[in-house]
């Protein structure tokens, strides 16, 4: 059985993803700070047939989300593929933001991508094969100061996911970046369940065709 690892599952991207990996015969593991919220939504995956199972974790917690990734691997096996989708800031000017605020939001966009892809390399080195999937944003290549939080962490994250690459380029393992460059709505060209294909896709690409980052413009 193939199996998907979500980092920060929702209604809004995390479920797209989700809907396009179970579809293509994935099992998922997905993982929320709230998965009480998202009953509805599990519901809904696993009436459609599809199987998964939802643990909860704080991404800026390094321990935390250890063990939710350890959990997951221990009930459903080894993942194929690993998705960081966590995003974390509220809205504001560089000046607005506390140092406390800016550091507590890091953690959570960067760090604990590095934290759950350090989780899943094993694994992945073990079957010599896995991709490790981040969410990218628009704000990376054009930050805007009235989120500024959310700009360094998608700046963040993209380095993240360039230099891990670089590292891992030797191997049979792929880092990729889903960089979404417009406002993610249902029913629109950056429907979730289209950016969520666009992961999928990623993950399938062969190797003569793959980049590292693909921008996703509806």
């Amino acid at each position: 059985m193939k199996n998907c690892i979500i980092v920060g599952f929702g209604t809004g991207v995390g479920l797209g993803i989700a809907r396009a990996f179970g579809r293509a015969g994935f099992s998922l593991g997905l993982i929320s700070r709230s998965p009480q919220k998202y009953a509805e939504e599990v519901k809904s995956l696993t009436d459609a047939g599809i199987d998964c199972q939802i643990v909860a974790a704080d991404a800026s917690d390094e321990v935390s989300l250890e063990q939710a990734i350890a959990s997951l691997i221990q009930t459903q096996g080894m993942p194929s593929v690993l998705i960081y989708n966590v995003v974390s800031g509220s809205y504001g000017k560089p000046t607005s933001i506390s140092g406390d605020k800016l550091l507590e939001d890091f953690k959570s966009n960067v760090v604990g991508a590095l934290v759950a892809a350090k989780a899943v390399l094993p694994a992945m080195q073990a079957q010599e094969q896995g991709s490790i999937l981040f969410t990218g944003g628009g704000w990376a290549h054009y930050p805007w100061d009235g989120a500024a939080s959310m700009s360094i962490g998608k700046a963040g994250i993209r380095s993240l996911a360039m230099t891990l690459a670089q590292e891992l380029q030797e191997t049979p393992i792929r880092v990729g970046l889903i960089s979404i460059m417009g406002e993610v709505a249902p029913g629109t060209s950056f429907d979730p369940d289209k950016i969520g294909e666009a992961f999928l896709a990623m993950h399938q690409k062969q190797a003569v065709e793959y980049e590292i980052e693909f921008m996703f413009k509806g």
